[in-house]
C-alpha cells in the first residue's frame, strides 16, 4: 500500500492554481513539494498546512491504493 496525492493535483488543476501557488500559501518547501510529486512520504503537519491553505480534508488531497495498481 502506497499515498496518492494524485486528488491533490486534481484539485489544484481544478482551483487554476499552480504547485508554486500551493508552495506558498501552505508554507512548504520546493523539496516536500518535490516529494509530493513523487509520491514519497511527508509529515502530517505537511498535510496539515495543505489542507489549511486549501480548506479541504486529507481524503480530498490524497488516497492509500495498492502499490501494483499506482500506475494503471
Amino acid at each position: 500500500m502506497v499515498v496518492s496525492y494524485k486528488k491533490l493535483w486534481k484539485l489544484l488543476i481544478d482551483r487554476d492554481m499552480k504547485k508554486k501557488d500551493l508552495a506558498e500559501k501552505a508554507n512548504i518547501s520546493s523539496y516536500t513539494l518535490s516529494k509530493l510529486n513523487r509520491g514519497n512520504n511527508v509529515t502530517t503537519d505537511v498535510l496539515v498546512r495543505i489542507c489549511k491553505a486549501l480548506d479541504c480534508t486529507f481524503d480530498e488531497i490524497m488516497e492509500v491504493v495498492d502499490g501494483d495498481n499506482l500506475n494503471s
